[in-house]
């Protein structure tokens, strides 16, 4: 897909605007099970956190990849796009006990991360398997907000409470079938994440009916020219020797399980916006588009960057700009950026827009949420509905109150005679 694609794009479906190429989704799904090619028993769960509309969810089936999910609606999404329960793992944090139980009655992989749930659970549930999360106390990511494994998240049960765990397991008679962690997103140092690999080994070797082993994921992909990514190649090379070494040292093959999602679609997605207004005030020119943080909130949220060109005028002389949006905020997506030249009406793109971006959206001013484009084989695929006034209202009840009831328009035109 390139910018004439992008472009033809905006103008058949309008902005702002979603788009997301499933060629570089399926190449990056290939490079990561290249990367770990030597493994027996490779399993891939999608993170559908990162985006999760339901033709995403299809074409990840296609690959033949698992879901990681969060919430008992994302296990109703991925057994509507047609994932077979068993391939689905529940990966949810400070959630009732009732939510977990309903997803388990569907027949999905649970992975509990506190000993007060794996306790009830495991006295009410016996015979149900569930995989234990963990936290191995090691930030592995590079920005604190993102990185969940150090000492003070909120994720998973903490190392030094391994003794809990297992007297857990015993007095409760549960099976566990899996451990987990996560250290964070954005991994820059192999080392360190394999370093925390070696504390879910040992943690492993405690539980002797586990089947898998996952290991979370993050890996960092590249936002600016020149970023450091997460290299997956070395990764799966040093991470492969030595989970094959363990099994080995265990005598059986266990399944080594990694929850993919930026990696995987981040670069495939583009936001696209119609600049509305451009403002120039006495120190910044301002370049104004026809969304905000309602529609992409990762700029504001986590101070994350994402690549702005001008679709409308690729070859125009450069200008520093800051992008902002129309919402009554500060909405900045970016500070005095180098963009060619933006006249009001051309089409700005985002790059890096596939993960955690319309998934993070809202309505806040009371705007609509942006449409979704798939492109797929050389074609667009209009795969979400821009949404409507009707879509605002939908779900408003009027209350019985006699201050709120609505007066029709003859009722006011007797009461004005």
């Amino acid at each position: 897909m390139n910018n004439s694609d992008l472009l033809k794009i905006a103008n058949e479906f309008g902005s702002p605007l979603y788009v997301y190429d499933s060629e570089k989704i399926v190449s990056q799904y290939n490079r990561l099970t290249s990367a770990f090619k030597n493994v027996k028993q490779l399993k891939l769960n999608y993170a559908v956190k990162a985006l999760s509309n339901v033709a995403v969810l299809k074409l990840m089936n296609s690959l033949g990849s698992g879901l990681d999910t969060v919430s008992v609606q994302e296990v109703q999404l991925g057994l509507m796009a047609g994932f077979k329960p068993e391939d689905i793992i529940f990966t949810p944090n400070g959630v009732s006990l009732e939510e977990i139980e309903e997803v388990a009655a569907l027949g999905v992989q649970i992975n509990i991360d506190n000993l007060s749930i794996l306790e009830q659970f495991g006295t009410r549930n016996p015979n149900i398997p569930v995989c234990i999360r963990i936290n191995p106390h090691v930030m592995a990511g590079g920005n604190s907000n993102i990185s969940v494994g150090h000492i003070d998240s909120k994720f998973g049960i903490s190392i030094h409470q391994i003794p809990h765990i297992l007297r857990i397991v015993e007095n409760t008679g549960m099976r566990v079938n899996g451990i987990h962690m996560h250290t964070g997103s954005d991994i820059l140092d192999v080392e360190v994440f394999l370093y925390a690999s070696e504390i879910l080994f040992e943690t492993a070797k405690n539980f002797e009916k586990l089947e898998f082993m996952d290991f979370g994921s993050g890996f960092k992909v590249p936002y600016k020219e020149g970023d450091i990514e997460t290299n997956v190649e070395e990764l799966g090379k040093k991470l492969t020797k030595r989970f094959n070494s363990f099994c080995k040292e265990i005598g059986r093959d266990l399944t080594l399980a990694f929850e993919p999602g930026k990696f995987l679609v981040s670069d495939a997605g583009y936001f696209l916006a119609n600049v509305n207004v451009v403002k120039q005030t006495t120190s910044t020119v301002f370049a104004s588009i026809d969304s905000g943080f309602n529609h992409l909130i990762r700029p504001m949220l986590y101070n994350s960057y994402h690549r702005i060109y001008n679709l409308s005028n690729p070859t125009g002389k450069e200008r520093f700009y800051s992008v902002v949006g129309y919402i009554c905020e500060t909405d900045t997506f970016g500070s005095n950026r180098r963009i060619n030249e933006i006249s009001e009406g051309d089409i700005l793109c985002f790059k890096n827009a596939g993960a955690y971006c319309f998934s993070m959206a809202s309505n806040y001013n009371s705007r609509f949420r942006p449409a979704e484009v798939l492109w797929h084989e050389g074609k667009a695929h209009l795969i979400r509905k821009r949404e409507t006034f009707n879509d605002l209202i939908n779900n408003l009840v009027e209350p019985d109150i006699p201050m709120f009831q609505h007066k029709t328009e003859p009722e006011l035109v007797k009461e004005a005679k």
